[in-house]
């Protein structure tokens, strides 16, 4: 997918993806796309919270709402809390094109466990 990771931190995970390769037939960005990447930088983000508790993550629940498509160029996505407990997390995920238009919006919810 050529995901890049440009920031990690608790308060935000950013990272970048191309729009070539990640495709549909139609030459839009794959809604499926802007999906797993959100859900993938979003639960990052709770692994990262999880981790100062020394705990992981597993995500239980992830939704979506595509406002926007694109053709070309690089995708940014930002994963900021909304919830940082210490059994749940709740992070908003947002897919932004080159002129910082919002493309997708997604909230994913994770559940954090102890480590085996």
């Amino acid at each position: 997918m050529g995901v890049k990771i440009l920031e990690q931190s608790v308060e935000r995970v950013v990272a970048t993806m191309p729009v070539e390769g990640n495709r549909q037939s139609f030459g839009l960005l794959h809604g499926g796309a802007s999906l797993a990447v959100g859900e993938a930088v979003g639960s990052w983000a709770a692994v990262i919270h999880a981790s100062t508790l020394g705990k992981t993550a597993v995500g239980v629940d992830v939704s979506a709402t595509h406002h926007k498509s694109a053709r070309e160029g690089l995708v940014t996505i930002t994963a900021t809390p909304l919830h940082l407990g210490g059994t749940l997390t709740t992070h908003e995920v947002v897919l932004t094109n080159d002129d910082g238009a919002r493309l997708c919006s997604l909230r994913i919810t994770n559940l954090l466990l102890d480590r085996r």
